[in-house]
């Protein structure tokens, strides 16, 4: 059964600043069991995600200046958050069901997590929205149990993965593949175990070609028992910040093309839903669905 992690934000209210940027979570999966592609027993609801396993990838003394609200003014604005004891708590749960996903993933072939894919954030820092990385924390935990050899991260929002990338550098058992815009945030880029830059107004016919090229390659060079996908939709051309040129229908088929070539391979993938900015909130909504359908349709 595929298995959805959704953080009930209504569980821990946000402050009125956060409420916006979170609308987005509260809607994907209303939308999804108003149209009967999920029902409710596909969603579940982690837990906290434990000290330990935090730490094993982001450094102690930052971790407890999220638990104690001490961030400097100029580190919550490089996060681009006001601290909140509602808001640490919302990413220990989301890095929790990140890591929950993955053992409903090896069971089921693929799940997903309706939040994370918080990849700006760094062992020591957070930026970009993001505050722990919750592939990067995941990845870590998978390789601690020994429950997988070789771990493929896939990710294609529109923003390169700056802090998975530094976070796995020293890591020969996860590999890091980041497509996204050249010239976009983050615009020092971090070097990713592949890094493909994008020109500014790609159209969806050379992304998808590219895609469909490279990853292909990376699965057979790479040979991995486990992936992650970070699957934003920050590349429509409608979003605000992405600067390509990429469909509704084209972003649902890069989906596609990922979830049939790790379904082939037998990989098991964990998805996390990652950024989208586009002006309407029913475009960005309608898009992160698009990627449950796809998994749906996919894997049932």
């Amino acid at each position: 059964m595929l298995k959805i992690a959704y953080d009930n934000i209504y569980a821990h209210p946000l402050p009125e600043g956060h409420r916006f940027p979170m609308l987005k979570y509260e809607l994907i999966p209303e939308q999804l069991l108003y149209e009967g592609s999920i029902s409710e027993e596909n969603l579940f609801t982690p837990k906290l995600c434990d000290e330990d396993i935090v730490v094993r990838t982001h450094q102690p003394f930052y971790f407890n200046k999220l638990l104690h609200q001490t961030l400097s003014a100029s580190e919550q604005r490089k996060i681009g958050f006001p601290q909140s004891p509602a808001l640490t708590t919302r990413e220990l749960m989301i890095t929790q069901g990140t890591i929950d996903c993955c053992y409903y993933a090896i069971k089921h072939g693929v799940s997903l997590n309706v939040a994370g894919g918080t990849h700006h954030a760094f062992a020591e820092r957070g930026e970009g929205f993001c505050m722990l990385n919750d592939m990067a924390i995941a990845a870590n935990e998978l390789l601690y149990q020994q429950v997988c050899k070789k771990i493929l991260i896939i990710d294609l929002d529109v923003h390169q993965g700056n802090g998975t990338a530094k976070l796995m550098e020293n890591e020969a058992k996860v590999f890091t593949f980041s497509m996204h815009g050249e010239k976009n945030y983050p615009f020092h880029k971090e070097k990713s175990d592949l890094d493909i830059g994008l020109a500014d107004g790609t159209d969806g016919n050379t992304y998808l070609s590219i895609l469909s090229n490279t990853l292909l390659q990376l699965i057979d060079e790479v040979q991995p028992d486990f992936a992650f996908y970070l699957s934003g939709v920050d590349i429509l051309a409608t979003d605000k910040f992405g600067k390509l040129n990429i469909t509704l229908s084209e972003c649902k088929k890069r989906d596609e093309i990922v979830f049939h070539l790790l379904k082939n391979h037998k990989i098991p993938v964990t998805v996390a839903m990652g950024g989208g900015y586009s002006p309407e909130i029913k475009t960005i909504v309608e898009a992160h669905c698009n990627t449950y359908r796809a998994a749906i349709d996919i894997y049932s």
